[in-house]
């Protein structure tokens, strides 16, 4: 484990929405959120009922070390937390040329009052951008991400990602199955967006 987060200097923005560098200065808003049974149910596999503040710090200060850690701002107001990441499921990288860049996306929007408002939508098109204009990738990712929670989905979906992998869940799961969803850099282009 890294001793700390490592830091970067990347600042997006979309209007009041704002990703900021995540910093050491974050563990009291990341452990409410990973404190939060209604948080916990959407964002995480089963049996997640809360981390301590030691396995917070090891999740995301492992994470950083390969990723761009963010705090979602709104107007200031920390609303949840997003990376950007080099991927690292073989499930992924297998299929796949190894030349390619790779990278996922995955984000929590931790206050929930805020759920379903376009927010994550926002979030994602920001990230994807940056993925491919800044970074370079050729192709970016939303992983495992469970059939229990469509609100999670519809936002890539709305950005351009499609399902390209559908892995069933055992018996028991809390999901039946969870998706793999993928945008390349050619289809991001297609769309429009700046760097054509």
């Amino acid at each position: 484990m890294s001793a700390r987060l490592r830091q970067h200097d990347v600042h997006l923005s979309d209007g009041a929405l704002a990703l900021r560098p995540m910093t050491e200065d974050d563990w009291d808003v990341l452990l409410e959120w990973n404190n939060d049974p209604e948080v916990l149910h959407y964002s995480e596999g089963d049996n997640v009922t809360g981390r301590s503040l030691e396995e917070i710090q090891a999740i995301y200060r492992g994470t950083s070390q390969n990723a761009f850690c963010f705090i979602a701002e709104l107007d200031g107001r920390a609303i949840g937390e997003c990376w950007l990441q080099q991927m690292n499921l073989q499930r992924i990288l297998s299929r796949y040329p190894a030349k390619m860049d790779l990278r996922r996306i995955d984000l929590v929007i931790g206050e929930k009052s805020l759920w379903g408002h376009g927010w994550g939508t926002r979030m994602i098109a920001l990230l994807t951008a940056f993925g491919f204009d800044t970074c370079g990738a050729d192709a970016l990712f939303a992983c495992d991400v469970a059939d229990t929670n469509p609100r999670s989905r519809r936002p890539f979906e709305a950005t351009g990602y499609a399902v390209v992998n559908t892995v069933p869940q055992p018996s028991g799961r809390k999901a039946h199955e969870v998706y793999d969803l993928m945008l390349t850099r050619a289809q991001w282009q297609a769309r429009g967006r700046p760097g054509n």
